[in-house]
């Protein structure tokens, strides 16, 4: 629902824009609770008055057992995503997808990729390492990361709104499975949210990841 609304918003300011002689570019909206409300704001005191939410400290370990913290992502844009590397369903496809949004922006050192690993239990540095050689990404500035299952699990619903209209109402115990990428711009602010299954959000991603880098 809140892709269709987006959508539906950006549609009507691109087309009034394309009126004018010198097209604007139109900034991306902010998310400031789970369910996913955009909210449209140009104006800085704006923002830094009415969005609050942000995406919270975190330490885990990543694929080549180095720790990657909010420090990795300070004054970056990141996309994050929940996967695991036994799981046969949607997983698969989103790495997939993914890596075609990271090799267009391969020696980007101001973008980083962030993929949880939602059964850290199993999945161990080296077999995230192994799944990231398996799907060929070779991308530096993508980190799948293993930790607490708690604080993973706590990160991804009450940070980036994992999971949609759920958010808050979750807790720790209860198994995580999303489809879900979110763009999280330079000051840990979301941006975006994406269907990692479908092909075509993800050349709506690219283009809200170059909308981002010349807005900021």
């Amino acid at each position: 629902m809140y892709r269709i609304v987006f959508l539906i918003l950006s549609s009507a300011l691109i087309f009034s824009g394309c009126k004018q002689k010198d097209k604007e570019i139109i900034p991306l909206p902010y998310y400031n609770e789970p369910t996913f409300t955009p909210i449209f704001l140009k104006n800085n005191e704006l923002v830094k008055n009415k969005i609050t939410h942000t995406i919270n400290s975190f330490s885990f370990l990543n694929q080549d057992s180095v720790m990657v913290n909010e420090q990795t992502i300070e004054g970056k844009i990141h996309v994050a995503n929940f996967i695991f590397t036994s799981c046969g369903s949607i997983c698969p496809t989103m790495t997939k997808n993914l890596k075609t949004v990271s090799d267009g922006f391969a020696n980007d050192k101001n973008l980083v990729f962030l993929s949880f690993s939602v059964t850290p239990w199993i999945d161990k540095p080296y077999v995230l390492k192994r799944y990231k050689e398996q799907n060929h990404i070779d991308n530096g500035n993508w980190h799948f990361l293993t930790g607490s299952k708690a604080e993973i699990y706590d990160l991804a619903r009450k940070s980036y709104f994992a999971e949609e209209d759920i958010g808050f109402s979750k807790d720790s115990t209860e198994f995580l499975h999303t489809e879900h990428f979110i763009l999280v711009d330079k000051n840990k602010r979301i941006r975006g949210i994406y269907n990692g299954t479908l092909a075509l959000e993800m050349q709506q991603l690219i283009d809200d990841i170059k909308t981002l880098k010349s807005t900021e």
